[in-house]
């Protein structure tokens, strides 16, 4: 059964400049730590990625997998499972909103559902782990300029 976990932080940067590194999937393997590979195999019209191949390393989850990408504006991306070795379905999001002046709050919100058993604590767990390291990551990223 898909659970669904969620967790917010506040980064000094505007939304563009947080979006432009969230839609850089190349880079994912500098700063996610659980990516270790990132190919977007098909854009939209306006360039933005459609489908991403990642491969992925989150301890209690290793796999290869597609995702299908939906872009809302500026200010929100979701994804939906395409194809995976080890999961039956996932679904996230980051969704940015500006606060004060040149900050913005992400919340990244993920459900995963595994084709293999495990318990459901252990399963939250590396669904935490999976969203509080790539939005430190995220933040860390997008705060260095880089």
């Amino acid at each position: 059964m898909a659970e669904h976990t969620s967790s917010s932080i506040v980064i000094e940067a505007a939304p563009a400049d947080v979006m432009a590194v969230i839609a850089d999937f190349a880079r994912y393997p500098d700063w996610t730590g659980e990516v270790k590979e990132a190919e977007v195999l098909k854009t939209d019209e306006a360039g933005r990625a459609e489908q991403v191949r990642l491969v992925m390393d989150a301890g209690a989850i290793k796999d290869d997998q597609t995702l299908a990408y939906t872009w809302t504006g500026g200010d929100e991306v979701s994804w939906t499972l395409v194809k995976s070795q080890m999961l039956r379905s996932l679904d996230g999001s980051y969704l940015l909103k500006p606060v004060g002046t040149g900050s913005t709050e992400v919340t990244y919100s993920l459900t995963v559902d595994v084709k293999i058993p495990m318990l459901g604590m252990i399963k939250r767990k590396a669904e935490k782990v999976i969203i509080d390291r790539a939005l430190a990551g995220l933040k860390k990223r997008v705060e260095s300029g880089q």
